[in-house]
This record gives structure tokens, C-alpha cells and sequence, in this order.
């Protein structure tokens, strides 16, 4: 499946307002509602009901694999999908965040 097709089988974002990525004790991410973060926004949303709010080695790769053909321009391009960078880095260096949908 491609990005669209695996968008379209996500949960709806129309109430949110943002996500942010916590470590700790600090954000370290924000993910905005607005146009072109949506996609992004849908995805980060529908990992925080899939594994509990938890970003971590599992729940990036799943991540990588609903951004589909974005995963690997991003892989070719460091820096021009931070959001995709932030899921190669969280398995990279095995880190794990909290995810914080932010309600309308």
C-alpha cells in the first residue's frame, strides 16, 4: 500500500489540534494541525492508540511502514521529513518517547 491507501484506513484527526513527543520530562516534538502535517499528524495519532501512547523501537517501525514510499525519500533526504527522521532516530539510538494527541 501506498501512503494514501494506508492514510485512509487511520483514525480521524478532525479533533486534534497538535501531537506533542515527550521525553521525560520535556517535548522534544511538536506535530501541528495544519496543512501539510496532517498526514503526518494522522500518523502519529493512529500510533498513540496502537501502542498506548508509547514511541519506541516498535511502534517507529510501524510508523515507517504506514509513511510507505515518503520512508524512503526521507532515507535519501535527511532533513526533509522531520517527522520520519524523528522514527529512524527513536530506532537508531532505541530511545523511548510518550506521545501526547492535544485535543480541540
Amino acid at each position: 500500500m501506498d501512503f494514501k491507501a494506508h492514510l485512509a484506513t487511520l483514525p480521524t484527526i478532525e479533533h486534534l489540534v497538535g501531537l506533542n513527543v515527550w521525553d521525560a520530562e520535556k517535548i522534544i516534538h511538536h506535530i501541528p494541525a495544519q496543512e501539510g502535517k496532517l498526514g503526518s499528524l494522522r500518523v502519529y495519532n493512529a500510533l498513540a492508540q496502537q501502542f498506548d501512547g508509547k514511541l519506541d523501537r516498535t511502534s517507529a517501525q510501524k510508523g515507517l511502514e504506514i509513511f510507505a514510499e515518503h520512508t524512503a525519500d526521507a532515507r535519501q533526504n535527511p532533513g526533509k521529513h522531520p517527522n520520519i527522521d524523528l522514527l529512524f532516530k527513536v530506532i537508531e539510538e532505541e530511545l523511548s518517547y510518550r506521545l501526547e494527541p492535544l485535543n480541540d
